[in-house]
């Protein structure tokens, strides 16, 4: 099969394919100062905050950029600059996310495991029982080098326990798997728009726990990258204190809206894991083999062993999946030869089947 009359379907982690309503929604001109612009920033941060229910515990800050933009934020801001981060690392954005600590100039620990291995909460409650200094903990919810699951909720119990801050970065899963500020107590939340929601890349956001962020005045050493002037800013003014990603706001909007019409997030859950079937049952057909064990793997990108083939090449395989629809993603392991697939996106079981499909075709030409 061949869809090269249409743009190929994204399978990664972000940028995804999006409706045709969200592209068109970023047709139009937007004032930076305009009330019509600052009303649709207003309901985005309200829509944000309804989907972890924290409407009355925490606030949301918008940032301009990519998600990590965002990570760097939240830590800057919300961790004292004599702060101890202990980062929970079992992949590349773990990684990310302590090297960023220590560039902003906090003190930070990392416990790390093997890639295809979560964090558990007793490794935590060992670790912040070992040291007292610690006074937050970052962890990665799914990883989306891998697309392991680490358990947020045990983790977060523990970090409560001990009184911790919980910085949580859910850019893979937020919208998709289950975040209830009511249910699960942490600082922030840090997410983008170009994930779950369905909308474009190139905005990110914090959701903060509104009694931590009054205390952030002079935390951070940035300054476009400070969530607490953001806040301050937008709550006085109602604009951002920047030129805001007006296309990006308007498009993530739109998005918003298909999402709660679609039924929220455990309708996105739903059909992302009706994706992530689709593609395993795929998978075993074409005789290949995904690098996390099923209990531990998120319903959002799978890795895949490469195959046992001397003839494969993943250049070559990528450039014959795409002539034929389907973009894929190269893998980020250090310890295997992988590639992964996405189940995120506006898409469904057909064009999961029809990837596979192109796989399959990939694949027999190689032979």
């Amino acid at each position: 099969m061949s869809l090269v009359s249409r743009d190929p379907v994204l399978l990664t982690p972000g940028p995804l394919t999006t409706s045709l309503q969200t592209k068109s929604a970023m047709l139009r001109d937007w004032g930076s100062w305009d009330a019509a612009f600052n009303a649709v920033t207003a309901k985005v941060r309200q829509q944000l905050l309804k989907i972890i229910h924290g409407e009355e515990t925490h606030v949301c800050v918008p940032m301009q950029g990519s998600g990590t933009f965002s990570v760097e934020a939240a830590i800057n801001t919300l961790v004292p600059r004599d702060g101890h981060v202990l980062v929970l690392i079992n992949g590349a954005y773990g990684k990310r996310m302590a090297r960023l600590t220590e560039m902003m100039g906090r003190r930070v620990s990392v416990f790390e495991t093997p890639e295809d291995v979560p964090t558990t909460a007793e490794d935590v409650e060992r670790l912040l029982a070992a040291d007292s200094s610690i006074t937050h903990v970052g962890l990665i919810h799914c990883e989306t080098s891998t697309g392991i699951l680490n358990p947020l909720e045990e983790i977060a119990d523990v970090v409560a326990r001990h009184g911790k801050g919980l910085i949580l970065d859910a850019m893979s899963s937020f919208g998709a798997l289950e975040i209830d500020a009511k249910k699960i107590q942490f600082d922030a939340v840090i997410a983008a728009s170009g994930k779950c929601i369905e909308g474009p890349p190139g905005m990110g956001f914090v959701l903060v726990r509104k009694s931590v962020l009054e205390k952030c005045a002079g935390h951070s050493t940035s300054l476009s990258l400070d969530l607490y002037d953001q806040w301050v800013y937008m709550e006085k003014t109602t604009q951002w204190r920047f030129t805001p990603p007006t296309h990006i706001l308007v498009a993530l909007h739109t998005a918003l809206n298909q999402f709660e019409a679609e039924g929220g997030q455990a309708a996105r859950l739903q059909r992302y894991t009706n994706n992530y079937q689709t593609l395993m049952a795929g998978l075993e057909e074409l005789g290949l083999q995904s690098f996390l064990k099923p209990e531990i793997q998120a319903p959002i990108i799978v890795t895949v062993h490469a195959p046992v083939n001397a003839k494969y090449d993943f250049k070559t395989f990528y450039e014959t999946v795409r002539s034929k629809g389907f973009v894929l993603y190269p893998g980020k392991l250090t310890q295997a030869e992988t590639f992964r697939v996405g189940c995120i996106g506006a898409i469904g079981t057909q064009e999961m089947r029809s990837a596979i499909h192109a796989m399959k075709d990939a694949l027999a030409e190689m032979v």
